[in-house]
């Protein structure tokens, strides 16, 4: 039988960290008299300055990666109809074909197809994330949720991109140039494959409901 190996998760390890930290400046804050001594000044060194550093780069990897999750983007109410979506049985909505599908990775979702959004993005965008997270707790959540600026192609060709059905399409090549244009995003992808999430009109569709194997 082959022997099952322990995974020891981030967050554990960041709590393990964070604890040996506050032991050790703990320590050196009651025992300052060991800081007379060239090894006691280290430790001093390590407790105080460098192991909170590294604790608090340690913290921010592992929430910034969390935050890249499908569960995290759909932790928030105002999103558990787009989440929903992703289920719709119609292959013709595009979300829900590719995550039913496993065309992209079902736990990493939302992020992989807006790559560009808030802290992922640049400097005005994470501006707009850090408004979102007022706006969620403080402010009024607008009933219709838009993206700030139209879908780019790019989120599509990160993946579709030199893909033979891609490349080899139909509908792709029918008219001159028209892969070029899509390639440099001055024609949508979503001009013909318009069918996203559509979370007004859930209550009239149908759900794929997955197995559990």
């Amino acid at each position: 039988m082959q022997k099952e190996i322990a995974v020891i998760e981030p967050a554990t390890t960041l709590v393990g960290f964070i604890l040996i930290s506050i032991a050790l400046i703990a320590y050196v804050i009651f025992r300052p008299e060991i800081t007379m001594t060239m090894v006691g000044k280290i430790l001093a060194f390590l407790s105080l300055f460098l192991l909170p550093v590294l604790a608090a780069l340690m913290g921010a990897n592992t929430y910034v990666e969390h935050s890249k999750t499908t569960g995290f983007c759909l932790s928030c109410h105002e999103m558990q109809p787009y989440g929903k979506s992703l289920h719709i049985d119609d292959s013709e909505y595009v979300p829900a074909a590719h995550f039913q599908n496993n065309r992209v990775p079902r736990d990493m979702a939302c992020f992989t197809c807006h790559t560009n959004y808030t802290l992922y993005g640049d400097l005005k965008a994470k501006l707009r994330g850090l408004r979102h997270v007022y706006v969620h707790y403080l402010g009024t959540v607008p009933e219709q949720i838009k993206l700030y600026t139209p879908y780019s192609n790019r989120e599509c060709l990160h993946c579709h991109a030199g893909a033979r059905s891609f490349e080899e399409g139909a509908t792709h090549n029918e008219e001159l140039k028209r892969i070029v244009l899509l390639k440099s995003n001055q024609v949508s992808c979503l001009s013909c494959h318009a069918l996203v999430h559509d979370v007004t009109h859930l209550n009239g569709l149908t759900f794929w409901r997955e197995e559990k194997r």
